[in-house]
């Protein structure tokens, strides 16, 4: 197993990856300010890899150190843009399961992040797979504090190059500024969150 370099973890590498949208698929221009979209993650080395556990309290115990992290990173990469909307993802290598992803980005790893991102009442909308490395995952989004706000719903496609390498765990979290450009379906609009439930 490779050497701890990030408390009791082996983090190969960190990614982060930063997009300003400024027009939509049909060319409207921003409705207001454009939408910066943010992706960090990092691929870890997986304990569990190559053999099965109930156990998985080497990767849960101590994952805030790993959701402070990724909580710094994106507020660095936010420069001073509000984050509205968050959604997390895991790529497992082929030697793992992908169980062992939704170890990483249980509410010890996330809880750290929302509070970095200035608080979070919703539930952060999650996806997996295993995968071989620079799979493309596919990263929901929807507004920290309230579900019911459509505009925010949204994905980010993101693949990570040599990663995941078949005993690696790729973790992500994905954040956005505001919603959709030209949002229009409706519903609780993002200026009239209330933020007591996670749905309003």
């Amino acid at each position: 197993m490779p050497a701890a370099n990030f408390g009791p973890y082996h983090v190969r590498k960190w990614f982060t990856h930063v997009e300003d949208v400024l027009a939509n698929e049909t060319g409207q221009t921003a409705d207001g300010s454009a939408v910066r979209r943010i992706v960090v993650a990092a691929a870890v080395h997986n304990p569990y890899a190559g053999r099965f556990s109930e156990d998985l309290s080497d990767i849960i115990a101590k994952s805030a150190e790993l959701g402070r992290e990724v909580g710094r990173r994106a507020v660095e990469a936010a420069a001073g843009e509000p984050i509205q909307s968050y959604g997390k993802a895991c790529v497992v290598g082929s030697l793992g399961e992908y169980e062992h992803g939704n170890a990483f980005l249980t509410q010890e790893f996330a809880d750290p992040v929302r509070e970095a991102v200035g608080g979070g009442k919703s539930w952060v909308p999650s996806t997996g797979k295993v995968g071989a490395a620079g799979a493309v995952i596919d990263i929901p989004l929807a507004h920290k504090d309230a579900l019911y706000v459509r505009s925010n719903y949204d994905t980010i496609s993101i693949g990570f190059g040599d990663a995941p390498r078949p005993d690696e765990v790729v973790i992500a979290f994905a954040f956005a500024s505001r919603g959709r450009l030209h949002a229009r379906l409706g519903g609780l609009a993002a200026a009239e969150v209330r933020g007591e439930d996670g749905l309003r």
